[in-house]
């Protein structure tokens, strides 16, 4: 059964394309056959979209706290009446294991509402400094841009604070995995949200996005995806000097200091980097280990890789599924490839599918060992289940190392001395790190430096993204 979506929500309503309707089916990357199936819009539709947010603005960013609230525990309650459907067609559209659909996927989605909510509820709008009042407004109109490797979560994690912050919005979701987010915005529908405040648009980056971005209409654009990507949004959206937030790629390193404890942190680190099918921009892909250690965190990497169950994301002893497009899978193979002709030892996995499995964009969970910095599968954001290891000398050796990358999401340090683990975090130029296993937090600022993006997602810091600063002199006599 395929799940098609050949409208589009604007103005509170499913509405047909402006012009011939053009279509793309959404494909299973576990079968490579067509799950659903989604129009593609135009600028024409993009500017419907964006007139209707422009119009709501201005009675939507004057609504109480009290209401905004309400709207976002509706939304929430909305996913979890549909958290089960939610899960299977992610699991189906981008190849998450349907456990981890469950688990994370859907579950990260409902959190970020959740904490838009907690944020709102206690968040000071106005404050006065001598006789001029500060006041936070909601920016206007926001595009969001959103990829397909956690597709709930990242919509969430966008809309939900905007919502809150009193913001209207046009969605652009992957159309590789978009269908998640039209049942979300049947649930805002149900919610009664206010015609205008959301609307959706399906369609490619090169048509849907780039309109997005340049239109004058539009006051803010927060993208998510490829460094590649972010650049062209950011140059789109010049013209009209729009305000850009962007969380790109990674090449996250894990530093593994010579106190840790070295199978916990290794096999830890293998888990960590395979999950979601190395699909995470926050993946921690590059390991960095001592010397001294370095063959045992080797053996110790292979034996955890081999361990790994690739197969079908519905399967209960699945751990990774596919990954989420042919174009993903072939890019990952070039990439496997690249790595062998540059010198890296091949540890385990490498080129091809896993056995047994002929059908669906599969990997083979992969392990290289005496990688040099320098080399391409270090320099790149794969995007696969995929692990360089590299040594170190010295722990200034291994910040060195962990620095020297265009990129700077996140790091990871596991250390048997919770005092050293934090002065090596002091050193790494990322925007998050995390020690010694410690999971995320929603409530936390989620962004990169350098190529890694501008601006931060999650909690106060995401919500105030969506906020600008007015400054009212003379409001005291």
């Amino acid at each position: 059964m395929t799940i098609n979506f050949e409208k589009f929500y604007i103005n509170g309503k499913w509405v047909d394309p402006a012009g011939p309707i053009s279509t793309l089916d959404v494909i299973n990357p576990a079968t490579e056959q067509p799950y659903g199936r989604i129009a593609l819009g135009t600028r024409e539709d993009v500017h419907s979209a964006v007139q209707a947010a422009r119009t709501a603005f201005d009675s939507w960013s004057q609504t109480s706290v009290e209401s905004r609230l309400a709207i976002l525990e509706k939304i929430a309650a909305g996913i979890q009446n549909r958290y089960d459907e939610l899960a299977e067609v992610i699991s189906k559209e981008m190849g998450a294991p349907l456990w981890l659909a469950q688990k994370a996927q859907v579950a990260a989605g409902m959190a970020h509402f959740a904490a838009a909510g907690e944020v709102l509820k206690n968040y000071q709008f106005e404050e006065q400094q001598g006789t001029t009042l500060i006041v936070r407004e909601p920016i206007g109109v926001c595009g969001f841009i959103t990829p397909w490797n956690w597709p709930l979560n990242q919509i969430a994690c966008k809309v939900s604070p905007a919502l809150a912050a009193g913001c209207t919005m046009v969605l652009k979701p992957s159309e590789i995995a978009p269908l998640n987010a039209c049942i979300l915005a049947e649930i805002i529908h149900d919610a009664g949200v206010s015609a205008g405040v959301f609307n959706l648009i399906n369609g490619d980056g090169s048509t849907v996005g780039a309109a997005l971005s340049a239109h004058p209409g539009v006051d803010m654009v927060s993208f998510t995806g490829s460094t590649r990507a972010g650049i062209l949004v950011a140059k789109a959206a010049a013209d009209s000097v729009k305000r850009v937030t962007q969380e790109l790629g990674g090449k996250s390193a894990n530093l593994i200091l010579d106190d840790a404890d070295l199978a916990k942190a290794v096999s830890g680190g293998v888990q960590k980097c395979f999950s979601n099918s190395g699909q995470s921009c926050n993946a921690p892909s590059r390991m960095l280990v001592p010397v001294g250690g370095y063959d045992e965190a080797v053996a110790i990497a292979k034996g955890a890789a081999e361990q790994v169950c690739v197969g079908n994301p519905l399967a209960a002893e699945t751990t990774i599924g596919p990954v989420a497009s042919k174009f993903q899978y072939q890019k990952i193979q070039g990439l496997l490839n690249k790595g062998i002709e540059e010198g890296a030892e091949l540890v385990t996995g490498g080129p091809g599918r896993p056995d047994s499995l002929e059908i669906g964009y599969y990997i083979k969970p992969t392990i290289f060992a005496k990688v040099d910095n320098a080399m391409t599968i270090a320099r790149e954001e794969i995007f696969g289940p995929v692990l360089c290891m590299i040594p170190y000398e010295n722990e200034d050796d291994a910040v060195r190392i962990a620095n020297d990358s265009p990129y700077g999401l996140s790091g990871y340090v596991s250390s048997g001395d919770p005092k050293k683990a934090r002065k090596i975090a002091a050193r790494l130029r990322t925007g998050n790190v995390h020690l010694n296993g410690s999971g995320t937090n929603v409530h936390a600022p989620f962004g990169g430096y350098k190529q890694s993006g501008n601006g931060r997602e999650w909690g106060k810091h995401g919500f105030e993204e969506f906020l600008e600063i007015k400054a009212i002199m003379g409001w005291e006599g």
